[in-house]
């Protein structure tokens, strides 16, 4: 086989390169959502095959709520990837290993309004259960949206949160999904540490 990655839309066909996604249940996942958040970062994307969008993000909040397990994202209104979230029910976090960080710094900073995202970064759709992952992850938690809201100022507080974090006044909307699958790649029963 050729030493470049074939891409096959679903997978990077180079023998040893990424192995399969497995899935790892619920339950058994943990990690530190503290440092593979905020210190790591993650990959929000949303859509299908036919148009989605990716973006970075180091805010995020996991646990249980309505008895279920949830994450919570926030997404500003001027992301590109927030009609993409807004337009569908499943979206997917991806979780990466340090070496992807310049991928994400773009997904970051560049909108998918300018171009393709995953030709300017590098990385690559996966495309699961009719939405979308990122095929590079180490960690995937596929999500079903149940609750959106908007921050409200008037509700902060502590005032400090609203001058420091929204100075131009554009606040987040929050969303709310159940985690419905969480998928790994190369982790031993659930020691995803990396």
């Amino acid at each position: 086989m050729a030493d470049t990655p074939q891409y096959d839309g679903g997978m990077i066909l180079m023998q040893g390169l990424l192995k399969e996604f497995d899935e790892l249940p619920i339950e058994s996942l943990y990690w530190n959502p503290f440092t593979r958040v905020g210190n790591g970062w993650m990959l929000i994307t949303a859509g299908d095959r036919k148009a989605n969008n990716t973006m970075t993000a180091q805010w995020g909040l996991f646990g249980v709520l309505w008895r279920k397990y949830m994450f919570q994202i926030y997404i500003r209104p001027q992301r590109y990837t927030k009609k993409f979230v807004d337009q569908n029910e499943l979206i997917t976090l991806s979780f990466f290993e340090e070496k992807y960080r310049d991928a994400l710094k773009i997904c970051g900073t560049r909108s998918g309004r300018e171009g393709n995202k995953w030709e300017m970064s590098g990385l690559h759709p996966h495309y699961i259960d009719g939405t979308t992952a990122v095929e590079e992850a180490r960690l995937v938690i596929i999500g079903r949206k149940q609750y959106s809201q908007w921050i409200n100022p008037d509700l902060f507080t502590e005032k400090e949160n609203d001058t420091r974090c929204y100075p131009q006044k554009d606040y987040h909307e929050a969303y709310t999904f159940e985690i419905i699958k969480v998928l790994h790649r190369g982790f031993d029963k659930g020691n995803i540490d990396f």
